[in-house]
C-alpha cells in the first residue's frame, strides 16, 4: 500500500491516506482484530486457522487496546474476555479465508473512494506531505506500525465484502414493521404482588429432626473435599518495582523514542447529562424535552452538575462518574455534540443539544490545544513504565537462579529458598481445590501444582499475577463424608432457602385461588399480609419493578383488561399480576417510526444471517481439520 501512495497522483494519495486513518480508528473502536498471524507452528499459538497462528501476544494486544479504550478487565473476568477475543480473532481469519475462496479482493481504488466521507481533517496542506508524516499519523491514531496497520485495513475491507455478499437483499416486510411497531408502543398498566422467599425465611421453623432428615436425604451435597496446605516463597513484583529508580537519562531516552505518544490533538474535557429519546413517540419526546429543560435550569442556577448527572442522566457509562466523558477529540462524537462542546468556554454549560440519542446538557471542564507535551509533563507516566521494565529484567534474573536452585535440590525447605533470594515466605492452611489460595488468590498454575504434587517437593518457579513463586505441599487431608456437625450452618441455610421457596409458591397459589374465587387482588393480598403495587404504563421493551423484563410477561398484552395471570416465578420471586389498563399504539405514529423500525429490523436480520454464516463456516472448517485450539495455551492465557 505504501507503493500505492508513492506512485499515484496527489488526489488519490489524499483519498487513500484518509481511509486508512478512519478505518483504523473504526477498527480499534469496534475491536476488529489485528494482523494475520505467522504460518502455523508457533509455540505461542493459542489457535491455528487454515495454517495460520493466532498467538498469545495477539490476544494480549487486543485486551490492552480494550483497556486503553476504557474497558476494565478484572482478574475474575479475564477468562471470559480472553475467550471472546480469541473467538473474534478466529472469525476474522475464517472470513479472510472464505473471501479468498470466493475470489474477493480489495483494490487500492476501492479503498481510496471511501475517503471522500472519511477524516477530511487528517491531512494538512491538501495532501500527504511525506511517508514519514503518514507513518506518524498511523502511529498516533492507532498505536500501530504501518505494516501492521495496513494488514488490518486489508482484513477489515475483505470482511466487509463478505458481509455484504451474505446480507445484501435482506429486507423487512410491512407485517414485520407493524408487529415491531405494536411491540414498541403497546403498553399495559399492572397491579402486582411480588412474593420474595428471602422475606419469608423468618417464618420457617427449624428443628434438629428437620435438619437431620434433610441432611440424610442430601448427604452427597455435603462431602468434604480433599484439602491441601502449602508453603511458598514469593518474588513480589510490586515490591521489586518500588526499589527501581530510572535515571533522568533513561527517562529522556524513552521520551525521545516515543515522542509520537505525547502529541496531543485539540481536545476538550467534558461532562454531560443525557435524556434519551431513541424509540420514543413525538408526544414522549416533548415530555422529555420539558424534563431536560428543567434539569438545565437547575444547572444554570448553580446546582452541582455532577449530582444532576447522577440523578437524571440516562448514559449509564458516564452517570456514575457524574457525567464525566473524559477527554474528547474532534471526530469522536456526533456533529451536534462536537460543535457545542468545542464552542464552550471553561466552566460554561451549554443549551440543550439535540442529537440522534436524545437531549444533552454539556459542561466544559478543560480545553487543550494541539501540541507536544514536554518531558517534565509526562515524567510521572514514564517512570512506572521504566520501573516495570527494570523490575521485569531483575525478576527474570532472580527467577533463573531460583529455577537452578530447585533443579539442584527439589527438597530444599521453602524458608531456605526465601532467605537465599530475599523472598517473602508464608504458609497457607489446608484449602480445597475450589477455594482461594490464601494471599495468592485463584492462580490456576499454583492450584494445578498443589493438587498434583507430592508432599514436600518444591515446584519450579511459577509465574502469577503478583510475581514468581516456589511452592511446596506441607499437608494433605483426604476427602471424606461430612457429619452434620461439620456443615450444620450450610445445611440450615439450604433448608431455610428451600422451605421459604416452597412457602412463597404456596402463598402465590393461595393468592391466585382467592382472586379466582371472586376476591379482588387488593383484598386477597391484604388478607395474606402482602402489598399490592401498581406499575406505570409499560411497553414490551420495559421492565417491571426494575427486575422483570416485560418480554417475560406476555400475558400482560394478551389477557383481557381486569384479568389476573397465574403465578409466575421471576428472578427467584413469585409474581401475581392483574391487567389494569392497556394503551393501544396510535396508528398516526407509525409513519414517524417506520424508517427507524425498518432499519432496526433489517440490521437485526442481517446480523443474524451473518452470525449464522460465520458459525456454519467455522463448523465446516473445523470438520475439515483446518481449525485447532490449543486448550492448554488458552488456559494459561486466561489465568
Amino acid at each position: 500500500m505504501i507503493e500505492f501512495f508513492q506512485k499515484k497522483d496527489l488526489l488519490v494519495r489524499i483519498l487513500m491516506g484518509g481511509v486508512i486513518g478512519v478505518i483504523g480508528i473504526m477498527m480499534l473502536v469496534t475491536l476488529i482484530p489485528g494482523p494475520v498471524g505467522s504460518t502455523g507452528g508457533s509455540p505461542d499459538a493459542v489457535a491455528t486457522v487454515v495454517g495460520k497462528d493466532i498467538t498469545s501476544n495477539e490476544v494480549n494486544r487486543q485486551l490492552a487496546a480494550m483497556e486503553r479504550n476504557g474497558q476494565h478487565i478484572s482478574k475474575d473476568m479475564r477468562g471470559l474476555f480472553v475467550h471472546d477475543t480469541l473467538d473474534h480473532l478466529i472469525n476474522q481469519r475464517l472470513l479472510e479465508y472464505e473471501a479468498q475462496q470466493l475470489g474477493l479482493q480489495v483494490t487500492d481504488q476501492e479503498a481510496a473512494e471511501q475517503i471522500k466521507q472519511m477524516l477530511p481533517g487528517a491531512f494538512a496542506g491538501g495532501g500527504v506531505s511525506s511517508m514519514e508524516n503518514y507513518a506518524a499519523e498511523v502511529r498516533q491514531r492507532t498505536g500501530m506500525d504501518v505494516p501492521e496497520f495496513e494488514e488490518m485495513l486489508h482484513s477489515a475491507l475483505l470482511q466487509q465484502k463478505v458481509r455484504r455478499l451474505v446480507t445484501d437483499g435482506i429486507s423487512a416486510s410491512r407485517a414485520e414493521i407493524e408487529d415491531e411497531f405494536k411491540r414498541r408502543n403497546e403498553k399495559a398498566k399492572l397491579e402486582y404482588v411480588l412474593i420474595k422467599p428471602s422475606e419469608l425465611e423468618s417464618r420457617v421453623k427449624v428443628t434438629d429432626a428437620d435438619l437431620s432428615s434433610y441432611f440424610e436425604k442430601n448427604k452427597m451435597r455435603y462431602q468434604v473435599p480433599e484439602k491441601r496446605g502449602f508453603k511458598y516463597a514469593l518474588l513480589d513484583l510490586a515490591a521489586l518495582r518500588a526499589t527501581m529508580h530510572p535515571s533522568d537519562a533513561a527517562i529522556l531516552d524513552y521520551y525521545k523514542a516515543n515522542i509520537d505518544q505525547y502529541r496531543v490533538q485539540n481536545r476538550v474535557h467534558v461532562e454531560h447529562i443525557l435524556l434519551k429519546t431513541t424509540g420514543k413517540t413525538d408526544a414522549e419526546i416533548d415530555e422529555i424535552r420539558k424534563k431536560a429543560e428543567e434539569v438545565l435550569s437547575k444547572a444554570q442556577k448553580g446546582a452541582n452538575f455532577e449530582d444532576l448527572a447522577k440523578q437524571y442522566s440516562e448514559d449509564t457509562l458516564s452517570k456514575v462518574k457524574g457525567g464525566d466523558l473524559g477527554w474528547v477529540l474532534r471526530g469522536q462524537t456526533v456533529p451536534e455534540f462536537e460543535q457545542a462542546a468545542f464552542s464552550l468556554k471553561k466552566g460554561e454549560i451549554s443549551a440543550l443539544i439535540k442529537t440522534m440519542f436524545g437531549f444533552h446538557i454539556i459542561k466544559l471542564i478543560e480545553r487543550e490545544d494541539a501540541r507536544t507535551q514536554t518531558v517534565d509533563e509526562v515524567r510521572a507516566s514514564i517512570i512506572p513504565i521504566l520501573a516495570n521494565q527494570m523490575a521485569d529484567q531483575r525478576a527474570a534474573e532472580i527467577t533463573d537462579r531460583m529455577a537452578a536452585a530447585v533443579r539442584q535440590s527439589s527438597k530444599t525447605p521453602i524458608e531456605d529458598i526465601a532467605k537465599q533470594f530475599n523472598l517473602q515466605a508464608a504458609t497457607v492452611q489446608p484449602v480445597a481445590a475450589t477455594d482461594p489460595l490464601g494471599p495468592l488468590g485463584m492462580s490456576n498454575e499454583i492450584r494445578d501444582y498443589v493438587f498434583g504434587a507430592r508432599q514436600g517437593e518444591d515446584s519450579s518457579p511459577l509465574r502469577i499475577e503478583r510475581g514468581t513463586v516456589v511452592v511446596s505441599v506441607t499437608e494433605i487431608q483426604p476427602a471424606h463424608a461430612a457429619s452434620l456437625a461439620d456443615v450444620r450452618a450450610r445445611v440450615e441455610a439450604d433448608y431455610r432457602s428451600e422451605q421459604s421457596t416452597s412457602l412463597a409458591k404456596q402463598e402465590a397459589d393461595d393468592l391466585y385461588k382467592r382472586v379466582q374465587g371472586g376476591e379482588t387482588l387488593t383484598a386477597a393480598a391484604k388478607a395474606l399480609s402482602f402489598d399490592v403495587q401498581t406499575s406505570e404504563f409499560l411497553s414490551q421493551t420495559g421492565t417491571l419493578a426494575g427486575l422483570t423484563p416485560m418480554t417475560k410477561l406476555p400475558q400482560a398484552f394478551t389477557l383481557p383488561v381486569g384479568q389476573t395471570a397465574p403465578p409466575t416465578i421471576q428472578a427467584l420471586n413469585w409474581l401475581v399480576f392483574r391487567v389494569v389498563e392497556r394503551q393501544e399504539p396510535n396508528p398516526n405514529d407509525l409513519p414517524k417510526q417506520m424508517a427507524d423500525i425498518e432499519r432496526q429490523i433489517i440490521y437485526t436480520k442481517q446480523q443474524m444471517a451473518f452470525d449464522a454464516f460465520t458459525e456454519a463456516l467455522r463448523q465446516r472448517v473445523q470438520r475439515e481439520g483446518k481449525l485447532q485450539v490449543n486448550e492448554q495455551a488458552l488456559r494459561r492465557l486466561s489465568g
